[in-house]
């Protein structure tokens, strides 16, 4: 059995995903832009409700992963804030205007966070370099990174999926996903011998996830 993550893009989702069965929630805003800084209150009440890890999306925008100062003033001020409700860890990743990973700025965050753990998200499928970026990404202290293996999909992606967990070997966790569902879920997890699987479960092309979907997810 795999140990899932749904991206909730809303509360309906998350507390679908709670019901049945997920192991750990990314809570966000923003669907149509792949996630999003979510509401403070949002949070706030789905921690009140919600007893499984719920880890909050830092992205002040859609659109690329260079931020300016102000953008990043604002993850900052965003990611104190969030921390003060109890929630389980981060969700976030910058890049620098060249693709690669920025160094200072996502130690900044790395190290406000603590003692929460935080997830480097699919901008490393932007980042220049796959050996070069997993080793800045555990260089600056994440603990996971979410990622399709630097390919639009897991399906397209899952040589370099097997690739990184490999070159991982323990010191990061490779969190699957982009296009994951519990279709080809076995097959990658076969694959790719990665333990952490994630998907939004939304089956229907709408905004909301599937309970049979997160069920299926988890069972196969």
């Amino acid at each position: 059995m795999s140990k899932i993550e749904i991206a909730c893009f809303n509360p309906q989702s998350a507390m679908i995903a709670f019901e049945n069965g997920a192991d750990r929630i990314e809570l966000c805003d923003g669907l149509s832009e792949g996630g999003t800084t979510p509401d403070f209150k949002t949070a706030q009440q789905l921690r009140e409700k919600i007893n499984i890890p719920i880890f909050v999306m830092i992205r002040p925008r859609g659109g690329n992963f260079t931020y300016s100062e102000k953008e990043f003033e604002t993850m900052k001020e965003d990611l104190k804030q969030l921390k003060s409700l109890n929630i389980d860890g981060f969700v976030f990743g910058i890049l620098d205007e060249y693709d690669e990973v920025n160094m200072e700025q996502n130690k900044t965050l790395v190290e406000l966070a603590a003692p929460l753990p935080c997830t480097f998200h699919r901008a490393f499928d932007r980042a220049n370099g796959l050996e070069s970026s997993l080793e800045k990404v555990i260089d600056c202290g994440f603990k996971t990174i979410l990622t399709s293996g630097q390919k639009p999909n897991v399906a397209e992606g899952k040589e370099n999926l097997k690739k990184l967990v490999e070159l991982a070997g323990g010191k990061i966790e490779i969190l699957v996903g982009g296009g994951l569902r519990s279709s080809n879920i076995q097959d990658l997890r076969d694959f790719t011998k990665a333990g952490y699987f994630h998907s939004s479960a939304i089956t229907d092309g709408g905004q909301f996830a599937s309970a049979d979907e997160v069920v299926a997810l988890k069972n196969k």
